[in-house]
């Protein structure tokens, strides 16, 4: 464990082989001076190397910059043990640990940037939207069916419905 982020052994990182998992303390740090380490040590890592951030505070901005830089997850400083636990096995297994929050932020920003989109979002019903937000953070049909208290077959009309609102062949 080391304190600082120039301290992690660039040379250890040559063995491409082994998967290195980077937390980074964000408690009483400026975000200008995170991303600036965080952009220093990005581009000289590995691939392989899973990055996230804890203690990072609820009222943070420039998340979007944060997962561009390659950080895989957040973990909030109220965060419990479990979910901590949650999210590192998951981004240890490829995955992103985001909070819904951000994903639906994510999507609605990125359908903003595209005016065919916007159209077709403006046209989703609440409960489409909340579907689509289950879609960006990897649920499956039954995990949504069982979030929402609705049957499989609901979520399935739901999903054909948001797809050909917003012009795209599946979930991918």
């Amino acid at each position: 464990m080391v304190e600082d982020i120039n301290q992690v052994p660039i040379s250890a990182q040559k063995d491409y082989t082994r998967q290195r998992l980077v937390l980074y303390c964000c408690h009483g740090k400026d975000l200008k001076d995170i991303l600036a380490e965080i952009e220093d040590y990005t581009q000289k890592k590995s691939a392989l190397n899973r990055m996230v951030l804890f203690n990072v505070p609820t009222d943070w901005k420039f998340k979007k910059k944060f997962v561009s830089k390659g950080i895989q997850g957040f973990f909030y400083e109220r965060d419990p043990l479990d979910i901590f636990l949650k999210g590192i096995g998951a981004v240890l297994d490829g995955k992103q640990w985001l909070s819904r929050d951000i994903m639906t932020r994510f999507i609605l920003e990125d359908t903003d940037n595209d005016r065919s989109l916007r159209k077709s979002s403006d046209n989703l019903t609440e409960r489409q939207v909340e579907i689509l937000a289950l879609i960006a953070v990897g649920a499956t049909n039954e995990e949504i069916s069982d979030r929402l208290c609705i049957s499989p077959h609901t979520v399935k009309t739901h999903l054909y419905k948001i797809f050909k609102k917003i012009n795209v062949p599946n979930r991918v």
